[in-house]
């Protein structure tokens, strides 16, 4: 077995439990989860599908949460401990480049990743339909709104945490103006992060069955010394809807566009209650991770049911190993355009 390590800082207070003795499964839940469920502020019936970071000596996360008027917006929310969270009543207010009121109908689905010092927000927003959101902030206080990266219709909108070639990479998913029953993983890059472009297909759903339908990229990219660690969802019909499932694959480190490995069978599918059962039923939904270089620890957090927001384990070693051991590349992936 490869000794992989993760190519980052060390993260001495990453949340964190120990793999239970009778788990045979790579990842494991939180025994505390939901850590957050209904009603967990005024305004917010529901909040999950959210990002969190690292800051200064804890944790501070952009949070999806659903209005009681079912609109979704995006909340500012801090923690000392990455379990409980405080949340700001108020949503985020944008404010464009010049300073002026910026504002959309929604925003959902938010990732957020350090670069350069810098806090980059990407989220699904309303333009014309839903695309991809971005913006900035360096003090979680004033967020200001960026370019739009691309035309609708697209979500699932991810950095990567580094400049690679001297640009900047975004994944994405292209999809139509509904809940999209097909769809594939991309990449695209950009000199500025206005313009967007070289754009090649990644990632392709179908084959196997609980990514049969469509796929889309999770959590911010983790840098390790096998490649990138993506960890994205996975999207199967049934009789009774969508099941969303987790996977993981491994990029190569300079041409991300290429995959090495990818997960022939989930890493995580919704079976406990908070997870089967809520307002969209059959969901686990991976949208951060915390890392720690030292330990190779990993905190995955992830939306359940749509409901409610949960917390899951497992460590680099163990993660990328069974990831090679268990590999199925699919038709199309990391198919060159040029």
């Amino acid at each position: 077995m490869s000794k992989v390590k993760i190519i980052g800082k060390a993260l001495n207070n990453i949340p964190w439990q120990e793999k239970p003795a009778d788990c045979k499964d790579v990842m494991w839940r939180h025994d505390g989860n939901p850590i957050m469920g209904w009603n967990a502020t005024k305004k917010a019936a529901r909040i999950y599908n959210s990002a969190v970071v690292p800051y200064e000596n804890g944790f501070i996360g952009v949070f999806r949460a659903d209005h009681r008027n079912g609109i979704p917006q995006l909340h500012v929310g801090r923690s000392m401990d990455g379990f409980k969270w405080d949340i700001e009543e108020e949503e985020i207010h944008w404010v464009d480049e010049t300073g002026a009121a910026y504002e959309t109908e929604y925003a959902y689905d938010p990732r957020v990743v350090e670069i350069d010092g810098k806090y980059y927000v990407v989220w699904c927003t309303d333009f014309g339909g839903p695309t991809i959101g971005l913006g900035v902030t360096e003090d979680f206080k004033t967020f200001t709104r960026l370019e739009n990266s691309f035309i609708p219709f697209n979500r699932n909108g991810v950095l990567f945490p580094k400049k690679i070639d001297g640009k900047y990479l975004m994944l994405s998913r292209p999809s139509d103006s509904g809940h999209t029953p097909f769809g594939d993983i991309f990449i695209s890059q950009s000199p500025d992060m206005i313009h967007w472009g070289r754009h090649r297909r990644v990632m392709t759903s179908g084959q196997t069955w609980w990514q049969g339908k469509k796929i889309g990229a999770g959590a911010v990219p983790i840098e390790t010394t096998e490649g990138w660690l993506l960890f994205y969802h996975g999207v199967n019909g049934t009789c009774n809807g969508f099941v969303y499932s987790i996977g993981a694959a491994i990029l190569d480190k300079d041409n991300p566009a290429k995959v090495l490995y990818r997960t022939k069978d989930y890493l995580m599918t919704p079976e406990e209650q908070y997870e089967v059962s809520g307002f969209v039923p059959n969901v686990t939904f991976p949208c951060a991770t915390l890392h720690d270089e030292e330990t190779g620890r990993i905190a995955i957090y992830y939306g359940a049911a749509d409901t409610c927001l949960g917390i899951a384990y497992t460590t680099i070693h163990e993660l990328v190993n069974y990831i090679k051991e268990n590999s199925l590349l699919l038709p199309g992936d990391a198919e060159d355009y040029r």
